[in-house]
């Protein structure tokens, strides 16, 4: 969302007026914002000083109008701060494939947990991140079960200092990544491209010898040819017949 100019300030101090409270003209304002895209569902908003320079009006108005869309459950408020709750992806706002590799969508008799933790990274993990040895970084950790446990999978994925340093919303996780909070990094790839970063994706799938799993190693790098992650997701299938499934988003 960007800062408006000294022209803009006037021309919305303008129109925000009449018999309607200043707030709820706000907040319709940024709800039409929210709807555009400008922020996209589940990502922070800016704070209310920089959405008071933004509409030309004072924090408590910003405050007030905040308070009126959480009310109306289109926005939601937590501990990293506020961020929009509208439901689905705004029109016209790609979206990556969702991250962990393996990651299931949530369903009946589905269950799954993830957490993150600031630590050395498994073995091999810090050589093709550019780590130096016993150096920590963020680890994510994920594992689900299909209903009835048939199929389980376990993803651990280590990011290195390149992403830490370019996606804010990562490097936010760093103080509190104590490895045993619920972690929700679903959008991560969308992080990284807010960032300015073009990914390229290697997956590697390989069979566990003597059993009917498999293990996929994806490799995340940027236009710069920068590690950015690197996950391992073994897939215990219980079965023969293993199904590697994703979706890649229509162009909109």
């Amino acid at each position: 969302m960007a800062r408006t100019t000294p022209h803009q300030h006037v021309h919305i101090r303008r129109t925000l007026t009449g018999g309607e409270p200043l707030y709820r003209r706000v907040a319709a304002e940024l709800l039409g914002e929210l709807r555009t895209g400008t922020v996209p569902p589940g990502e922070r908003l800016p704070g209310e000083r920089r959405l008071a320079e933004h509409f030309g009006v004072s924090r408590e108005t910003v405050r007030q109008a905040l308070q009126l869309l959480r009310r109306e459950g289109l926005v939601a408020t937590d501990r990293r701060g506020s961020h929009a709750a509208l439901p689905g992806a705004p029109a016209g706002v790609p979206t990556s494939a969702g991250f962990p590799l393996g990651a299931r969508q949530a369903g009946r008799g589905t269950v799954a947990r993830a957490t993150v933790a600031w630590e050395v990274p498994p073995p091999g993990h810090a050589e093709h991140l550019g780590l130096a040895p016993g150096r920590p970084t963020l680890v994510h950790r994920y594992w689900s079960a299909s209903p009835g446990g048939r199929e389980q999978r376990t993803a651990v994925t280590s990011f290195s200092a390149v992403a830490l340093a370019e996606v804010e919303e990562l490097a936010r996780y760093r103080d509190r990544a104590d490895g045993t909070g619920a972690a929700e990094l679903l959008r991560c790839y969308d992080w990284m491209r807010r960032a300015g970063l073009s990914l390229h994706h290697r997956d590697t799938i390989t069979r566990i010898e003597g059993t009917p799993s498999v293990r996929v190693t994806r490799q995340v790098h940027d236009q710069h040819a920068r590690p950015l992650e690197l996950t391992d997701l073994v897939i215990d299938a219980q079965q023969d017949a293993l199904v590697y499934e994703f979706m890649v988003p229509a162009a909109v």
